[in-house]
């Protein structure tokens, strides 16, 4: 009974760093600066250059993201390119990344900078084992008409 009189305390969200280094900061950071804080393998990508691909897909989400009202999600960008390396420029876009079948609408969230667009879209079906299927048993098998 004393604990429904007492009120409620207010939930504290934890704060989202990356390496040290909060949201805003972040935002600031121009690409050469923000492949420091990348693991080795994205800095030595981001060190040689982005393709002709990922900056075409970056100006379309540049596009989309001005073109939204305040306060709403913008439209997604359908995309091929899954070897595109989440920058926090991305941050808050709708990427539709293409699995070889149909194309995964992905919100861009603070924690997925610095991995790969790829690893969000799953190219398979993951296997369920366990459910019986064509040939599982003997009452499930073939029987010739005589």
């Amino acid at each position: 009974m004393a604990d429904a009189a007492a009120p409620k305390k207010k939930r504290t969200f934890k704060k989202f760093q990356y390496r040290g280094m909060d949201l805003e900061t972040m935002l600031e950071l121009t690409n050469e600066e923000f492949s420091k804080h990348v693991n080795a393998r994205q800095r030595r990508r981001m060190n040689r250059g982005l393709q002709r691909k990922c900056n075409t897909l970056m100006t379309r989400l540049r596009k989309d993201k001005k073109a939204a009202p305040p306060g709403e999600r913008p439209d997604g960008v359908k995309t091929h390119v899954r070897s595109m390396i989440i920058v926090p420029e991305m941050i808050g876009s709708v990427v539709g990344v293409y699995n070889g079948k149909s194309f995964n609408g992905i919100e861009i969230k603070p924690e997925m900078v610095g991995h790969y667009l790829g690893d969000f879209s799953i190219t398979y079906k993951p296997v369920r084992h366990g459910r019986p299927g064509i040939g599982a048993t003997n009452s499930s098998r073939f029987i010739p008409l005589k």
